[in-house]
């Protein structure tokens, strides 16, 4: 497997058949990892094909698999990444992280992808439907 990220909050490997392997850990792993497979799950549901889909789920390990969404972009201008974040609000997600790392690039059908919705807000989620960075600390 490849190792894409090793901090203190996750652990991300992409394994050889493309599948991506995210393990949370740190200051509250277990609700990150909660909170992550609920916005994901409501993003399917809603049709959303331009984030990772969900494959496998393991609460004991606090681990999720999901599909692989395409290599990091290096560079974008800000209103395409602010477009493409809007874009992500029609189907009831905000997200919280709007850096350029949490952008890729799917070759396959040369689609720009989000990932990493860790602290992202559920539009119509109600109490408990955001994990933001300044809400976690």
């Amino acid at each position: 497997m490849e190792q894409v990220k090793d901090t203190g909050r996750a652990l991300v490997r992409i394994g050889y058949d493309g599948r991506v392997h995210k393990t949370f850990r740190g200051h509250l792993a277990q609700e990150r990892f909660e909170h992550e497979v609920r916005v994901l799950r409501h993003l399917e549901a809603a049709g959303c094909t331009f984030v990772p889909r969900l494959l496998e789920v393991d609460p004991t390990q606090l681990k999720i698999i999901t599909t692989h969404c395409g290599g990091r972009v290096d560079h974008m201008n800000e209103q395409r990444q602010q477009e493409l974040f809007a874009e992500l609000e029609k189907y009831g997600v905000r997200h919280e992280d709007r850096d350029l790392r949490n952008i890729t690039y799917r070759i396959a059908d040369g689609r720009f992808c989000i990932i990493d919705f860790e602290f992202a807000t559920l539009l119509e989620g109600g109490e408990n439907s955001s994990l933001k960075p300044s809400a976690a600390q």
